[in-house]
């Protein structure tokens, strides 16, 4: 799963970005890594692997992660190609999910591309070239679609239904992700690829004087605009994350002591950006490893068994299943059988988060 980090010139974004590629470095079981220069794979925290690890005395530890991929600054105009435009809007469409770096401090020796600080301004420009993009791509196949009606075939007419809906969003200078369309509707909506569909969060980057106080103005006005479109918000301050991302773990947990904070403006945007996609963990648990695997919400047994290896879907007979709390409650997992704790589950059983399986299977 790819989120792009994406902002105006000057907003914090790279100096954000830094701070989830540099992370990896002092890290040994990679909680952060980079694999490209403009891609770092984030672990995704989880408490319950270093509880379980403990309890397995466990050789090694692997956490969910999720990707994100540093999107070039963008400009008014990206649409019509200005800047970097075309290549933005392109990695954008490759991703699940955007994080909005917002400007929310005042700094005169940061450049300003546009006059004053005021979010509310710069989230729309950004938004406004997404939904130019969109326009663009639904006018056209609206047009296709419209001369195709007159055949009466159904799909045409179910597709065109859909393109005049998302039409008249668009043209009133709406993102496509505030619109409920129908389970019949979502695959043709999918199919359409729009950049306005994706889930957003927005990052309040905020001035290091201001962490643990009270939202400034500039976060209240980012808050009550992503309120109107169901969007996320974790304020932070970028600076500050890189300067924590530098350090080593123990080190870091006395600097977030310091500065009066339990878990890094980081640490919750991963947590949110997991929610944000839908996604969820179920666990594997072993002397030889303790491992979160990645899953959609809904995902019944024999496709979370495939993510573990295609082998374990093709050949799934059933899977046993105990919720990770009652298997630290009961001590281990022979004493959870004993206590008959583990339940057997079949091809319809839908994964629950936290769920600590072991499937079989025939080869």
């Amino acid at each position: 799963m790819k989120i792009g980090v994406v902002g105006l010139p000057n907003v914090g974004k790279s100096t954000l970005f830094n701070a989830i590629t540099k992370a990896g470095a002092e890290s040994a079981n990679y909680p952060f890594c980079t694999i490209e220069p403009n891609v770092g794979i984030v672990a995704v925290k989880d408490e319950r692997l270093d509880k379980l690890g403990e309890l397995y005395k466990t050789e090694k530890i692997t956490p969910a992660t999720i990707e994100f991929v540093d999107i070039a600054g963008l400009v008014a105009g990206a649409s019509k190609g200005e800047g970097l435009g075309n290549k933005f809007l392109s990695h954008i469409r490759e991703c699940d999910a955007i994080v909005q770096v917002v400007r929310c401090f005042k700094n005169e020796k940061i450049i300003n591309v546009n006059d004053g600080v005021d979010p509310k301004r710069d989230i729309e420009i950004i938004n406004l070239e997404l939904i130019l993009s969109d326009l663009e791509s639904v006018e056209k196949r609206f047009e296709r679609g419209s001369k195709l009606v007159k055949t009466g075939e159904k799909s045409v007419i179910q597709e065109v239904d859909v393109l005049r809906k998302i039409k008249d969003c668009l043209e009133n200078g709406k993102p496509a992700r505030i619109l409920e369309f129908t389970k019949e509707e979502l695959p043709i909506v999918k199919n359409l690829f729009l950049l306005t569909t994706k889930p957003v969060i927005y990052v309040a980057n905020i001035d290091e004087d201001e962490i643990g106080k009270e939202d400034n103005e500039y976060v209240k006005a980012v808050r009550e605009y992503a309120q109107k479109e169901g969007a996320e918000v974790v304020s932070m301050c970028a600076k500050i994350e890189e300067e924590i991302s530098t350090l080593p773990e123990e080190e870091q947990e006395l600097f977030k002591q310091e500065l009066g904070i339990k878990e890094s403006g980081l640490e919750k945007l991963v947590v949110k950006s997991y929610d944000l996609l839908g996604l969820m963990s179920f666990l594997t648990a072993g002397e030889k490893e303790v491992r979160a695997w990645t899953i959609k919400k809904g995902t019944k047994a024999p496709q979370a068994a495939g993510k573990i290896h295609t082998d374990f879907e093709k050949g799934f007979i059933k899977a046993e299943v105990v919720n990770y709390q009652t298997l630290l409650d009961c001590g281990g997992y022979v004493e959870a059988k004993e206590k008959g704790k583990v339940r057997i589950e079949g091809k319809d059983y839908v994964v629950q988060d936290g769920d600590v399986m072991l499937f079989r299977f025939n080869n």
